[in-house]
């Protein structure tokens, strides 16, 4: 889990892992991180977090423009759970596991 302080508070293109209570990981793209993480923990980030709560931030990237957050959204939620898991841990970089 990232602390709060890591939390970058300006806005930008963001693609983010939350993990959930039950453990699972949800990924997504936002411009406004801070605000993102807190609709989710209050039930209105997303169908799949709502029944998952709370969720916590576990990594996150950030992207020159909302189509390279939104592209990498969608190559993130294509790798297996255990590259998501190195992923998050900082074992593998992000450009060893989109290779």
């Amino acid at each position: 889990m990232l602390p709060a302080t890591d939390i970058p508070a300006e806005k930008n293109n963001y693609t983010y892992i939350l993990q959930c209570c039950d453990g699972s990981f949800y990924c997504g793209w936002t411009n406004d991180l801070v605000k993102r993480l807190s609709a989710h923990n209050a039930g209105t980030g997303g169908k799949y977090t709502r029944s998952r709560l709370p969720v916590c931030l576990v990594w996150y990237h950030v992207s020159e423009t909302k189509e390279e957050a939104m592209s990498l959204e969608a190559r993130i939620k294509q790798l297996s759970r255990q590259k998501k898991e190195k992923l998050v841990s900082g074992l593998t970089s992000l450009d060893e596991l989109l290779k």
